[in-house]
């Protein structure tokens, strides 16, 4: 079962996930970076631009998702090099740090809330996240071309794919199509008919959502949502 909840860091979300059946372990692109727990272990999660589809027997997981773009400078890792990724803290901190975080977070009261603590001290020790990234993320999940952002943000498009790239680990029209994604799920889990859906998110017609959903979730809108179109 998957929980989550508000963090105290703007913007983040703490969950659990205690995956079951078929397909539970399947984890869609949201333009986000996560810092996870699994069997006591710390584990970055990078920003994924396809289903992550996770393998095994199906066991508990905890985990901070942070705001679109905010994450690299917490984690002192840029984002793109953790794309479609999955990598032990290890690799990343020195090891003196991992085993001080990895004994806190496991001496918690439960593993989100150390995750969270954790995330929380990083957080203090490090500048506030730019805000020119949260406008990227604002126009792009409006639906606004790229191009207008750009120009909106006076910068050029490949200054702004370069940021995109740190920032969020992908250029801004991979953003803006995960971003799309969300938007859409969101709509039809509330039960707006996919027709409708597609409309109002962005897309060309149910089709075109229909392909954008394959591609980056890896199954079909009718299988994703547990219901007929």
């Amino acid at each position: 079962m998957y929980v989550e909840r508000p963090s105290r860091m703007a913007g983040a979300v703490v969950w659990t996930n205690t995956p079951s059946g078929p397909d539970a372990g399947r984890v869609l692109p949201d333009g986000c970076m996560d810092l996870l727990w699994h069997e006591g272990r710390l584990v970055i999660a990078g920003p994924d631009t396809r289903a992550y589809v996770t393998e095994g027997e199906p066991s508990a997981w905890a985990g901070v998702r942070f705001y679109p773009g905010t994450a690299p400078a917490l984690l002192g890792v840029p984002a793109h090099e953790m794309r479609d990724r999955r990598v032990e803290l290890a690799d990343v901190w020195p090891a003196a740090e991992v085993r001080r975080v990895t004994a806190q977070v496991n001496a918690a009261h439960d593993p989100a809330s150390g995750l969270e603590q954790v995330a929380l001290e990083r957080a203090a020790g490090t500048d506030p996240p730019d805000p020119l990234l949260r406008q990227v993320v604002t126009a792009l999940d409006a639906g606004r071309p790229v191009a207008t952002t750009a120009d909106e943000l006076g910068m050029g498009a490949r200054h702004l794919h370069r940021r995109c790239l740190t920032a969020f680990g992908y250029g801004p029209k991979t953003l803006a199509r995960v971003l799309r994604l969300q938007r859409a799920l969101a709509l039809a889990r509330s039960g707006v008919p996919l027709a409708e859906t597609a409309a109002r998110s962005g897309f060309a017609d149910q089709a075109h959502l229909a392909r954008d959903v394959k591609e980056l979730a890896g199954v079909p809108p009718t299988d994703l949502l547990g219901r007929p179109g």
